[in-house]
């Protein structure tokens, strides 16, 4: 009578400290937070995600306060990284229309390569809660700052007067108008690339609908 061989004993996957592991489980967790919210989303839901226990990710975070500060940190990182790359290094606009459609593109190219990182930082799922809200407010004000550190040379280099007073009025066009534009983009209507809607949305702001 044969007998099978015993088994081999299961291998236990290599203990990964918490240096190493808040990595992973931020990224479960960015996922979680841009689809369900602040509220919506749980140290339970977070663990689940990320294949491991609960204490596990204690371990990492205290708690999801402290775990969404560390997320929304790296996440505005990403984004005003992805910001300074889709910025033209030799803008050749000499016009408002020009620069509002360089910023429009460079924001919408950046939240098009990181969708998750624009939404946790830019969706409104998150206002309501005193905790997030004043953090979430620094982030779009980081964005925003970027945005003007970037503009304020290329108006310079245009000619214009007073850059350092106009940059952050454009910065702050390009912000506000780009969060709707973002959101277009993101759900998909009409299939517009960043350039293509970015240059839509300069020249209805600055020649007026007809221009669309």
């Amino acid at each position: 009578m044969s007998t099978r061989p015993a088994p081999a004993p299961r291998r236990r996957a290599a203990h990964l400290g918490p240096e190493r592991r808040r990595p992973l489980v931020l990224d479960a967790a960015l996922a979680l937070f841009a689809e369900r919210g602040y509220r919506g989303t749980s140290m339970e839901a977070i663990a689940a995600a990320a294949g491991v226990t609960k204490p596990v990710v204690y371990e990492c975070f205290d708690g999801k306060e402290p775990l969404f500060r560390a997320l929304l940190d790296r996440e505005e990182e990403r984004l005003l990284e992805a910001v300074a790359a889709a910025m033209p290094r030799a803008p050749s606009f000499d016009e408002v229309e020009g620069l509002l459609h360089a910023g429009l593109a460079a924001l919408l190219s950046a939240a098009a390569s990181a969708p998750d990182s624009w939404r946790v930082i830019f969706e409104p799922a998150h206002a309501g809660e005193p905790a997030v809200a004043e953090r979430v407010r620094r982030g779009r004000e980081g964005v925003n700052a970027r945005l003007r550190e970037l503009i304020e040379p290329m108006l310079a280099a245009a000619g214009a007067e007073r850059a350092d007073r106009k940059a952050p009025v454009l910065a702050e066009v390009v912000t506000s108008v780009g969060e709707g534009t973002v959101r277009v983009l993101l759900r998909g209507d009409g299939g517009w690339t960043p350039d293509e809607l970015a240059g839509l949305v300069a020249r209805v702001a600055v020649r007026g609908p007809a221009a669309a």
